[in-house]
């Protein structure tokens, strides 16, 4: 992709291990960014443009750190003098004398975008005292004349970011403090307007940029919300049939279909997790989420029920008793009549039902015959409280991920908080979504509007969750 040159560029430089890498790739929200504990990681300069409808808001270049400062520095020093407007042709001319030397690649490296005009945003870790070391690769950074910030990153408890603020404040023109690993968008946002007040001609395109990114924010709660909405109506309609030799079914039938409906459902539910993954830019996270505790938990398990499903007391505002709620269906559904010639005849082992922590009974019938054509059918889901469970587990899972920042290599905590249906589940919000419920299970042609009234319901659901 050819990047447009107007947007404006930003060089994250600094010591080795101070979190410039983290940095980036919080202020780009792009989890491709290397980040490791490890000194010498980054070693040449990786440019993470932020691109939203195919516009670039800004860029940022992940640099090495500095190796050689005291060596540049006296090389710098003992050049001819210049004036201090002049300075920046010594820099241009280190470079261009160095660009094949080995022993200053580092600084080559981060070199190069600043003076190709990127600003400079120099990091530090506040949770080690400061030293005069880092006024050599300062003083270098004031060298190029290039507009600058530093940032201080707290990378452990210790705070010495007092004596780190008076000494930076001889060097740049702004200061701030963000941390990437636990950055809010506010927080977010508010770096980006220090980033514009450094040159006077990156003020409007940055103002530009964070009304871009907080619309583009906003699309994405909205995304998230229609795609939960979808995945709670293909749940809730979901049908599944199996064809069989006779109408006397076998319970190895029933178990086979039981089984296959929860992996359908349960493959509905893995496959939304991975769009919204996608669609916050989490992608490459895919393997720190094998083993989390939410897919350990499994959506038909006890815990989901006691977690994020209605207790039978919050159940009677949906106006049925627990007598009332069966399972899932499981009949036998034959082509063409419908004359119903059994009944309720038992329990399906492994049914819906039982895996939702209650007694219920699956229901089995046996309808009408033709050509000797049977087949058994289960859905749609008829449970009054799996919605909730399988609407719980994915705005819980929503706003771990929209949380969840790029600056992060760890897995994602979705440790359950046993209180979070309290947090957003209203009795009044219940009957409404009730409402959707019933329409998405009947076996009528859904309303144009019943989708989109779900998802702005869910919308406003995960905005207030995450503000």
């Amino acid at each position: 992709m050819k990047l447009q040159e107007s947007h404006p560029k930003f060089a994250v430089v600094g010591h080795p291990n101070k979190g410039k890498s983290s940095i980036v790739a919080s202020l780009a929200m792009d989890d491709t960014v290397q980040i490791s504990n490890t000194p010498g990681t980054t070693t040449k300069k990786r440019s993470f443009p932020l691109v939203v409808d195919g516009k670039v808001l800004y860029e940022l270049y992940d640099t090495p750190g500095f190796q050689r400062a005291r060596a540049v520095l006296a090389w710098l020093k003992a050049q001819e003098k210049v004036s201090a407007d002049e300075r920046h042709t010594v820099v241009e001319a280190f470079i261009k004398a160095h660009k094949d030397n080995p022993k200053f690649n580092d600084e080559i490296e981060l070199l190069t975008p600043i003076m190709e005009g990127a600003g400079i945003i120099y990091v530090v870790d506040a949770s080690k005292p400061y030293g005069p070391e880092y006024e050599t690769e300062m003083e270098i950074l004031r060298w190029t004349g290039q507009p600058s910030m530093a940032l201080l990153n707290q990378i452990d408890q210790s705070d010495y970011s007092q004596q780190w603020k008076r000494a930076l404040g001889h060097y740049f023109k702004m200061v701030r403090t963000y941390h990437p690993m636990r950055a809010t968008l506010e927080e977010h946002l508010s770096i980006l307007e220090s980033m514009a007040q450094l040159k006077e001609e990156w003020i409007a395109p940055l103002k530009d940029s964070i009304v871009c990114f907080e619309e583009a924010y906003d699309h994405k709660v909205e995304q998230s919300s229609y795609l939960i909405a979808q995945l709670i109506y293909k749940a809730l309609s979901l049908v599944e049939i199996q064809k069989v030799s006779s109408s006397t079914v076998s319970q190895e039938e029933k178990e086979k279909l039981s089984k296959r409906y929860q992996e359908k459902l349960k493959k509905l539910e893995s496959q939304t997790q991975e769009k919204i993954k996608r669609l916050w830019n989490h992608a490459h996270l895919e393997t720190e989420f094998d083993k989390l505790s939410l897919e350990e938990v499994d959506l038909f398990s006890q815990e989901s029920a006691s977690i994020f499903g209605l207790s039978k007391k919050e159940l009677l505002v949906t106006g049925v008793t627990s007598g009332a709620m069966t399972g899932a269906g499981v009949d036998l559904l034959f082509a063409g009549h419908t004359l119903l010639v059994g009944g309720v005849i038992g329990a399906v082992v492994g049914g819906v039902g039982a895996y939702l922590g209650f007694d219920e009974l699956s229901e089995v019938k046996v309808l009408g015959r033709r050509l000797g054509d049977y087949r058994l059918s289960i859905g749609p889901m008829k449970n009054k409280n799996f919605p909730y469970i399988l609407l719980g587990r994915s705005v819980w899972f929503t706003t771990k991920v929209m949380q969840h920042s790029h600056a992060k290599r760890t897995k994602v905590d979705f440790s359950m908080d046993e209180t979070f249906k309290e947090q957003w589940l209203t009795e009044k919000l219940q009957r409404k979504l009730e409402g959707f419920h019933k329409q998405f299970r009947s076996k009528k042609v859904l309303q144009p509007d019943a989708l989109e009234g779900y998802k702005t319901t869910l919308y406003h659901t995960l905005k207030s969750l995450v503000k």
